[in-house]
């Protein structure tokens, strides 16, 4: 299945930190992104992680789409977060709404340094002779 893999390292986030620790808020915001890019969400689920001697614990919030998904982790102690979208292009090319997406919550975290990759995934049609 051909699809469009994408992350994003995300250190030194100048964001509240509410951001970074409050998992209802944050997944609240992912399903909003998600709506916004034009994708479609059809579940979720985030996890706060206990506060640690090296203080907040992180959360992990996750949206299953139709095209695939959408997980980001929080390291507040840190200020650290990755970004992990992943959208197939089975029933039309989803690579713009997964950019957008991945946007909205770098822009979130306002991080002081951002590294994304992409990835192809899956095989491409031959090209026909």
């Amino acid at each position: 299945m051909q699809g469009l893999h994408l992350t994003a390292d995300l250190t030194h986030c100048r964001c509240e930190a509410v951001w970074l620790t409050d998992s209802a808020r944050l997944l609240n915001y992912c399903e909003q992104a998600v709506q916004a890019a034009g994708l479609q969400a059809v579940n979720q689920l985030a996890h706060s992680f206990p506060a640690t001697d090296r203080g907040a614990g992180g959360v992990t919030a996750t949206v299953l789409l139709a095209e695939s998904h959408l997980c980001v982790h929080t390291w507040p102690e840190q200020a650290s977060v990755t970004l992990d979208v992943y959208v197939c292009n089975f029933g039309g090319d989803n690579s713009v709404k997964a950019h957008a997406l991945l946007a909205a919550l770098t822009a979130l975290f306002d991080a002081e340094l951002c590294t994304k990759q992409a990835l192809r995934r899956g095989a491409t049609p031959a090209t026909a002779t």
